[in-house]
């Protein structure tokens, strides 16, 4: 009996390994993937400049990291008691706007160091909608509670996707030829922008992706469709029935994982996974014979793994 429908899958060429120097990027969902990956100690460099929603957001990122456009002052502002920036997430705010520049400045080094050796580049876009300051006409990454009467609020039109979509990958291409670059749509929902409008703003980023990646300069992977097809049921969502929950999460990962790395680590993988666990682990007597005994064993397997990847930390 079958009961549900599947995304049809393949192997991909140029997987993933522990010599891989992985970048994510983009939405939330793009953090789901990178958590995992950062889980099983790959080499990954995750948004740093924050969840980025928006094909503009991310193309800002790359061109300024690439350029390296540093920051000004004229460029942050002062709101609810932190220094804030248009063009990242408000994680990155800071008390003290020296702090938030020295932030921004630093992310956009090690955004470009790591795109002129990343050996993949995953991008995930998540809306379509984008937020435009009237003031300047600038799409911006994050509003920042900042009152909505400041912004235009508009949909991405999937010409003007696609362009940016090029851009990012032009941008790339002249600093990393060599990088592959996969890109993914969240199956996040964003419902704020309304139903019918989450369903456009999907509609018009699938298609944008499609377009470039008949070029063949990049590839791409099927989380919205993973979540849309092989997951038709709300118990898969988290309680605000808009994010996937951690079992759709480990399912979309399991998937990834078939596809995108290489068999040959996924020993390597369970070791990790085991000493993870092993950390984790809290004893009723810190001080017992036999919980020494275990962390000493948990040592000696973290030095042997370490050996042969130094990059590793626990």
């Amino acid at each position: 009996m079958k009961l549900q429908t599947q995304v049809p899958l393949k192997k991909a060429e140029n997987q993933i390994d522990y010599r891989s120097q992985l970048m994510v990027l983009g939405s939330c969902f793009a953090n789901n993937i990178g958590d995992k990956l950062a889980y099983y100690k790959f080499q990954t460099l995750q948004n740093p400049f924050g969840i980025l929603f928006h094909p503009m957001a991310i193309e800002n990122l790359i061109s300024r990291a690439i350029q390296q456009k540093e920051y000004t002052g004229e460029e942050v502002f002062f709101l609810n008691e932190r220094w804030q920036c248009y063009d990242a997430h408000s994680d990155l705010s800071s008390v003290t706007k020296e702090e938030l520049l020295g932030s921004l400045n630093s992310g956009l080094l090690q955004t470009k160091l790591y795109i002129t050796k990343a050996t993949h580049i995953f991008i995930t876009l998540g809306t379509a909608w984008a937020y435009q300051l009237k003031k300047s006409g600038k799409e911006v990454a994050n509003c920042h509670k900042v009152p909505q009467i400041a912004f235009q609020k508009q949909l991405l039109s999937i010409e003007k996707i696609s362009q940016s979509l090029e851009v990012i990958i032009h941008q790339i291409r002249a600093v990393n030829a060599k990088a592959k670059i996969v890109f993914t749509v969240s199956p996040v929902r964003h419902l704020k922008d309304g139903f019918v409008e989450n369903q456009q703003s999907k509609a018009h980023l699938i298609s944008a992706v499609h377009h470039i990646i008949k070029a063949g300069n990049a590839s791409y992977f099927p989380s919205y469709e993973l979540m849309m097809d092989e997951l038709r049921d709300y118990r898969f969502y988290a309680n605000d029935l808009v994010h996937p929950n951690d079992l759709a999460i480990n399912y979309i990962w399991e998937k990834f994982k078939a596809v995108w790395i290489s068999e040959t680590f996924y020993r390597t993988m369970d070791e990790v996974a085991a000493i993870q666990k092993g950390l984790d682990h809290r004893p009723f007597n810190l001080e017992s014979e036999k919980h020494q005994k275990f962390l000493r064993h948990l040592k000696e397997r973290i030095i042997l793994l370490q050996k042969e990847y130094p990059f590793m930390k626990f």
